[in-house]
């Protein structure tokens, strides 16, 4: 059914911002899923299906550190470190294309608030077009900077090339996961999280069986082993390239549900043409926050090199047999680092899904709120929000600190592994409720379009606080990588503080889009 609204809604230049409907003005949201619906029913509705969504996202990867953890016990610890550092390109591709999806987000929330269908529109068909052209340049640029990102983590030989291949068939990805990204925070901005979480299930099917076919690697879930029949035995290779066609599957899959339309929100072709006031909104929104997303991605890279000296050093002293400590503390800081590291960052992923998916509500709402004008809804949506958060990422944080070793378990059977990530995880469990309210204020934040107060929070919260934390107690000190981890867990405890502060403010209630 058309939901286009009469033509004396419309602007009468398609790229100008549309006034609210008088039905607005009771604060009520106009249009989109949301529209008629509890502040209760309206969480539920965004957050349940995001977080099964991010669910399928998080075993993508967790998937794919399975199998680099069951291949050939010769290159087993190269592989997990390979992908390990390869794995951060996960992260970068995802700040890369999240600053187009939060432009399109927030406006198209705002619309729906309102009830303006022409600009939700608008604003879909310019960040789907943009986020095409954007993964292309992104993946020229990931193809060059793949050694020098091994470099940085200080990967031996085979680790190194195991890396490049991870990260290379993800660059030829990238506009198949920007389409898909993108797609899925616009259907957000309205409202609709059903079917992205549909398409997330897809792409891990997909993901899980092509993987295992191309890597030849067994899959051990416990005592269970599914042996795998196939000779193609790509290894790391296999891994990346069921990832990329899984992304691939995604992109056609989401092109294909917004051309058929969601409540009040479809992709016409027509709208794909560029029109540079829109497009530069959608670009305005997203410039802080992928300049907020590359700051912490940055960081994190400056991380792997500290990670990387205490693996450098403890190679050292044990080649020169300057120390004392016993095998153990040398592979605490050791052969495997990396890859140590990475598992319990897998794992931390996992227990950010509830928060991120309550923050999706909270942006979503909030932004349709102020839509709406109704700045009040708005603030008692995000205040609910971060209260469910703080719940359910506290019940997590006991799970990691009871159950460390059997997670770990799951990905590696490596004593160093075994050793290491424990208690990284631990850390991480007693700081989750610190994560929670960081992780949803500042998703509602961005969901308002208040993209350059979160952008300058993290980055000083990020190289004031965070990286010379890291090094003081993780290499300075020599605590090894528990040192690092309490240096980063730390200081996302004092970023929440902060975006609570700009919250309280109420400055994002006044953006103008």
């Amino acid at each position: 059914m058309d939901t286009t609204p009469p033509k004396d809604q419309r602007p009468s230049d398609p790229t100008e911002p549309i006034e609210a409907p008088a039905a607005a003005a009771a604060g009520e949201i106009q249009s989109g899923r949301l529209a008629g619906k509890s502040l209760g029913a309206a969480i539920a509705i965004v957050a349940f299906p995001v977080l099964l969504q991010q669910v399928m996202a998080a075993f993508v990867g967790l998937v794919d550190k399975m199998l680099a953890g069951n291949l050939a016990d010769d290159i087993v610890m190269a592989a997990l470190d390979g992908v390990g550092v390869a794995s951060y390109v996960g992260w970068l591709i995802g700040i890369a294309m999240s600053g187009l999806g939060i432009g399109g987000q927030a406006i198209i929330a705002r619309a729906m608030g309102a009830g303006n269908v022409d600009e939700g529109e608008q604003a879909l068909g310019h960040a789907l077009g943009l986020s095409v052209a954007w993964g292309v340049l992104c993946g020229i640029v990931m193809w060059f900077t793949a050694d020098a990102l091994a470099s940085i983590g200080q990967l031996g030989p085979e680790a190194t090339t195991f890396s490049n291949q991870y990260i290379r068939t993800f660059a030829v990805s990238m506009p198949f996961f920007g389409v898909m990204m993108v797609g899925a925070m616009c259907m957000h901005g309205a409202g609709e999280t059903l079917r992205p979480f549909l398409i997330a299930v897809a792409v891990n099917i997909v993901n899980v069986i092509v993987s295992w076919v191309l890597s030849g690697a067994d899959l051990r879930v416990g005592d269970s082993v599914l042996v795998n029949p196939f000779s193609f035995d790509l290894d790391v290779l296999g891994i990346a390239l069921g990832s990329g066609i899984g992304m691939a599957v995604g992109a056609l899959l989401t092109i294909a549900v917004l051309f058929h339309g969601i409540k009040d929100l479809r992709l016409r072709t027509g709208m794909l043409s560029p029109r540079p006031a829109m497009s530069w909104r959608v670009v305005r929104i997203g410039i802080p926050n992928f300049f907020e997303g590359m700051a912490m991605w940055i960081a994190n890279i400056i991380v792997l090199g500290f990670i990387g000296t205490l693996a450098g050093r403890a190679a050292q002293a044990a080649l020169t047999a300057e120390t004392g400590e016993d095998s153990s503390d040398l592979a605490m800081a050791g052969e495997g680092l990396q890859g140590a590291h990475i598992i319990a960052v897998q794992w931390e992923a996992f227990s950010f899904l509830p928060g991120f998916a309550i923050g999706i509500a909270a942006g979503a709402l909030a932004g349709q709120y102020l839509g709406a004008g109704n700045a009040a809804m708005a603030r008692k949506a995000v205040w609910v929000c971060v209260g469910l958060g703080t719940v359910l990422m506290g019940l997590i944080g006991i799970v990691f600190i009871i159950w460390g070793r059997e997670l770990t378990s799951l990905i590696s059977q490596q004593d160093v592994h075994l050793d290491v990530v424990p208690k990284l995880l631990v850390i991480c469990g007693a700081t989750q409720v610190f994560f929670a309210v960081s992780m949803v204020v500042r998703q509602a934040l961005r969901g308002t379009g208040d993209t350059t107060w979160v952008f300058i929070i993290t980055v000083v919260s990020s190289y004031g606080i965070r990286l010379p934390a890291a090094w003081f107690l993780g290499v300075y000190l020599d605590w090894g990588l528990p040192g690092i981890w309490i240096g980063l867990c730390g200081e996302l405890g004092i970023r929440a503080m902060f975006f609570l502060a700009r919250f309280v403010n109420g400055g994002w209630a006044r953006q103008q889009l």
